[in-house]
Parts: structure tokens; sequence; C-alpha cells
């Protein structure tokens, strides 16, 4: 079988194949030890009889260490490349122990009750908010969103999101009528006078716009009158109209009686009643919301308004002073600090925990087997072996070399009991 070349192989995998190749030579180096200690032996006997006990272990060694080579080596290949039966087990195999391995994953680590046993004894949210109130913490986890966000931000297609935005704005804004809700709305806020501070505001804007434009009043009412009337008189009629005005605003102003604040009252009690059951009042608003939204320029105003927001948005994601991160990484250190301190925040949080993690693994638990059973039937099978046999290979070669004792020590017992029990032997 070829081996993959040391160059391709991770410094990890290469300490592991330098430790097999070692074992492999101890190993080797014990069986023709006991092949030579035999051959040794087996000369010698005849003049030094105690030498019989020696060939006997070191027969009984032999047979120990090809018997385990044989094992061992029948696991990842053929012994001597002939096709014995079963043998090459795991390369021949190799698709049916995936599955065996999913189901066996999947039947005893991915069920619920055995989650939810070990999360009960794993304090998750303590150990995260004591991570996660940590400043350089923290300034991780905001960098890492930032880059996640910047990421998403530039996926995103403008036009996409422009239709997005022009699709959400007709189903939730346009495609619903005004009237009603809106005369509720004005009905109530006539009900509890709050529209009065609205109007105090308006009479104390119209009233400085008055005292810093009273020239705005010169030939305002004069211009209309005949040719023959005398400049005096226009400029009477003038500051007349003037003062007047200012006269109605400061009435106003000082009177919460005043007729003119009873007639808008009166006006946008109407306009709530019209605008729920009034059919003319509802279409001549619904005309006008119809006009706006189609408006080239409220979608051109729609569209810039998203071009500014990703834009700054993008900018503060990339500078990590800007006031967007500071407030992100903020908010991480104060989640991790309630984390860390608050018991019943913490119950909560692990019970949320466990019970997504035991959801998903209770729904998803063949699926998530099913990725260590797809992924071996991917597998090379001679790679697949290589793989195997370097994570275990070396352990397996003390097999050999334990072999190699045991069956020596089998052998000079059997022998010095055959010696002891039968006579002649």
């Amino acid at each position: 079988m070829p081996r993959t070349p040391m160059a391709l192989l991770s410094p990890a995998d290469q300490e592991r194949r330098s430790a097999l190749r070692r074992m492999k030579a101890v190993a080797l180096g014990a069986l023709i030890f006991m092949a030579v200690l035999f051959v040794i032996a087996f000369w010698l006997q005849e003049r030094q009889p105690w030498l019989g006990y020696v060939r006997a272990a070191a027969e009984g060694g032999m047979v120990g260490a090809l018997a385990d080579w044989f094992a061992v080596t029948a696991l990842f290949r053929r012994p001597l490349g002939l096709p014995i039966p079963h043998t090459a087990i795991i390369p021949s195999r190799k698709d049916e122990i995936g599955r065996t391995l999913g189901e066996f994953v999947e039947t005893n680590f991915l069920e619920g009750s055995v989650v939810r046993a070990k999360l009960s004894t794993t304090a998750i949210s303590q150990r995260a908010g004591e991570w996660l109130r940590e400043p350089a913490h923290a300034e991780r986890v905001g960098a890492e969103g930032a880059t996640i966000a910047t990421a998403v931000l530039n996926a995103l297609s403008d036009d996409d999101v422009r239709d997005l935005i022009t699709d959400l704005a007709r189903e939730h804004l346009v495609s619903p009528e005004w009237g009603p809700p809106a005369g509720a709305w004005l009905e109530k806020i006539v009900e509890a006078d709050a529209h009065h501070g609205a109007v105090d505001l308006a009479v104390d804007t119209v009233g400085r716009w008055l005292e810093a434009n009273a020239a705005s009043f010169s030939g305002l009412i004069s211009r209309r009158l005949p040719g023959w009337v005398p400049k005096l008189a226009h400029r009477f009629v003038d500051d007349t109209a003037y003062n007047e005005a200012v006269k109605f605003v400061d009435a106003m102003r000082d009177d919460p009686k005043h007729p003119a604040r009873i007639a808008i009252d009166g006006y946008l009690a109407r306009l709530a009643d019209n605008l729920q059951n009034d059919p003319a009042t509802r279409e001549k608003l619904e005309n006008a919301k119809a006009s706006l939204f189609d408006s080239p320029r409220v979608g051109a105003l729609a569209a810039e308004a998203w071009n500014t927001a990703k834009n700054g948005l993008l900018s503060a994601l990339a500078d990590p002073d800007s006031g967007l991160r500071r407030r992100a990484v903020q908010a991480l250190q104060e989640v991790g600090e309630r984390l860390s301190t608050d018991a019943a925040l913490q119950r909560r949080v692990d019970t949320w925990v466990s019970d997504a993690a035991v959801f998903l693994v209770d729904r998803y638990r063949h699926d998530i087997a099913s990725i260590i059973t797809d992924t071996v039937e991917r597998w090379d099978p001679a790679e697949t072996t290589e793989k195997i046999e370097l994570m275990v290979g070396r352990d397996l070669q003390y097999i050999r070399l334990n072999g190699t004792v045991v069956g020596a020590l089998a052998g000079l017992a059997i022998f010095a009991i055959a010696h002891a029990l039968i006579p002649g032997a």
C-alpha cells in the first residue's frame, strides 16, 4: 500500500509515523532475538540440557510474536500480500466501520438526556460571563462581530435592499388604509387636549415671526387700494393690519378659551370623525398618500437614505474607536458582568441553552451522525488505513511485543510442566 510522503503529512502525523516505525523496529527486534535464541538453544541443547528450557521459551516467543504480527497486520493490510480471508479489515470494511461509528455516536452521545446531564453540570453562562467581562475578550468579540457585520453589508445588493424597503413600505404603509387609524389616533389626542401644546408652539412661532418681520406688511393690503387714495392712508391701512395681527396672536397666546382655539378644537374633532366615517375625506387622504409614495423623488430619497446609512455603518464598524464599536464593547462587558454575578439570569440562560441543545440534538441527531458516515465513505481506503494506523499503530506494536514476552513465558511454562508431569519427557 503506497505511503503518503512525509512532506505532505502534518507535524503531528510525522511524529506519529516516526514513533510507529520505532515501535515496529522494537517488535521486529524482539522476534529476531527469539529466533536467534532458538537457533543457539536448539544447536547446543544436547550438550547443555538446560538449554531445552531456553529453546521452549524462544519457540513460544516466536509463535506469540508471529501470531500477534499477523493479527495486527490483518487489521490494515493483507499479510505478505496473500489473499487470506478476513484480512485487510479496515480498508475492505471502511464504509461499514463508518456507519457503525456514526450509529455509535448517535446512540450513545447524541441523546437528549446525555446532553442535558452534561450541560447541567457545566456553568455555561457563568463561565461565558467571566470570559466576556474581560476588556480584551469583549474587544475581540466586538471586532469579530464588526467583521461579520461588514461582510454582510458588503454582500448585500443595494438594488435588492431598495426593492425590499419598497416592498415593506408598500405592504405596511401604503396598502393599509390610513383614514380610520389616523382618525382614531387624532380623536384620542383631541379628547386628551394633547394638541394644545402644538397649538401653543404654533402661536408662539407666528408671534415671533410677526415681531421680526413687521416690514413684510408694507404694501400687503395697501397695494390693492385705488390709486386716488392718499399715501398716508396706505400706510395707515398696512399698520392697522399688522397691529391687528399682533393683537390677534397675543390674544390667542393669553386666552386658553380664545374663539380661534375653540375653532381649531372643533376642526380637529370634525377631521377625526371624517377620517373614520366620511368616505370622501378618506379617499382624499388615500389619494394624497398614493401621490406621495409614487413620487420618484421619494424613491430617490429612500435610496439615498439607505446608501448614507450603509456607508455610515461601514465607517463606524471599521473604526475601533468609533462610538458604535465602543458602545458595543461596553454592552458586551455589561452582559458579561451580569452573567457572571446574576444567579437568576444564569439559571435562565443555562436552561435556554440546555433546551436549545436538546432540541437540536433530538431533531438533527441522525443528520449530525451522518457527517461521520459520509466523511468516512468519501475517504480513500488507503488513506483511511494510514490515518487509523498512524493514530493507533504504535500502541498495537506493544501487542506484538507483549505477545513475544507472553509467548516465551507460556512456552517455558508448558515445557517445564511437561517435564515435571510426563516421565522421560
